[in-house]
């Protein structure tokens, strides 16, 4: 694939990050013991790590509701407070989109044929993000560094958000628990109007260096956010029959229940009590292997809660997530008791909170000490 020189001459500071590595692994360690007990779950029953007839339901369910919502917003049969109500609406299905299907698509989980993973991975584009930019920072950054200071961006989102024990303390986090709730609703109104352009043309996205970027790349970014722009704003400004700031405050609304919906999860995930925030040593290692490291970064939560399972894409499961991205959301609950008795027999912990509230309740009480002193 072609690609472009954007900055000829790269500022050394873009380099300062020391690359991180990880312990080697072991024969009888833990990632090789729950790699073989996951696959022989499957080879003994013997079914697809892929999308199931539950998953192909659940798909023409979200993208129904999805397109019917947008539609009947644009049909001008429903009154302005039913509009508002359909545009929440659509924003909370925005949001599944991204949790249940791209996410699975962009991961590779959510087909064994990856032409068909590509199509459903653009879906992401249709509610906001680029895909290309989350290929990275989420597939590959995230996953690989995940709650590592500095290495991880997801822990470092804006400079008045403390979400790791390295980073300076400001009199203002000390009422982060109060303010960060209301900023999670802002999530994908960045993404759609300015962190995707920073991120795309960064050279260092958390531990993960690129010298050059695709052109074809350069023209899908530009072309998918005109796209949506179209779709979510000039097409409803010209249709609808309301004044355009009705039309926009709608277009909020939508944007606030879908950032908050998916930050609220990945925050669940990773920045509650018990999990860490390791620091590579002076050589740049880690010392533990990447699967390791995951139980010590990754909970779960709610993993009995039939409404959270179905409808947040397995990410209460982020513990399996994160060990087998390329396993459909579907069958997490099935190998989530698999891997915790493996991590049980390697003397690892395996976080988890039995209640989707309490999890909220123990990520408040984290932004809490981490905005009240030096850790």
């Amino acid at each position: 694939m072609s690609s472009v020189n954007v900055i000829a001459e790269i500022p050394n500071k873009v380099r300062s990050l020391k690359k991180v590595s990880f312990k080697k692994v072991t024969n009888n360690g833990f990632q090789k013991d729950v790699k073989e007990r996951v696959d022989q779950f499957f080879q003994t029953r013997n079914i697809s790590k892929f999308a199931n007839s539950e998953m192909v339901i659940k798909t023409i369910l979200i993208l129904s509701g999805w397109m019917a919502t947008y539609f009947l917003i644009l049909s001008n049969l429903i009154s302005p407070w039913g509009m508002l109500v359909l545009a929440i609406m659509h924003g909370f299905f925005a949001a599944l989109i991204g949790m249940n299907i791209a996410h699975d698509a962009l991961h590779g989980s959510f087909s064994k044929n990856a032409t068909i993973n590509k199509i459903f991975g653009l879906l992401f584009n249709l509610v906001g993000a680029n895909d290309y930019v989350w290929g990275i920072s989420h597939n590959i950054v995230h996953h690989t560094y995940t709650n590592i200071p500095h290495h991880d961006e997801d822990i470092h989102q804006l400079p008045i958000l403390r979400m790791e024990p390295t980073q300076e303390l400001w009199k203002i986090h000390r009422y982060q628990h109060v303010y960060a709730f209301f900023l999670y609703c802002l999530t994908t109104l960045s993404w759609v109007f300015k962190k995707d352009y920073v991120k795309f043309f960064q050279h260092q996205l958390g531990g993960h260096y690129r010298k050059t970027f695709p052109k074809k790349e350069i023209f899908r970014l530009f072309f998918y956010k005109a796209l949506y722009y179209t779709l979510y704003l000039v097409i409803p400004l010209l249709v609808i029959n309301l004044p355009w700031y009705w039309i926009i405050f709608g277009f909020v609304m939508a944007h606030f229940v879908e950032g908050f919906t998916l930050a609220i999860i990945f925050m669940l995930a990773h920045i509650i009590e018990d999990t860490e925030y390791p620091e590579p040593g002076a050589d740049g290692k880690i010392d533990m292997p990447w699967a390791d490291l995951q139980m010590h970064t990754t909970a779960n939560f709610a993993a009995k809660n039939r409404a959270v399972n179905y409808l947040f894409g397995g990410l209460n499961f982020q513990i399996v997530h994160h060990l087998f991205p390329k396993i459909s959301h579907v069958h997490y609950p099935k190998i989530a008791e698999i891997i915790k008795q493996t991590a049980k027999d390697h003397q690892l912990p395996f976080i988890e909170h039995k209640t989707f509230f309490g999890a909220i309740a123990s990520h408040t009480r984290v932004l809490k000490k981490f905005g009240a002193a030096q850790i």
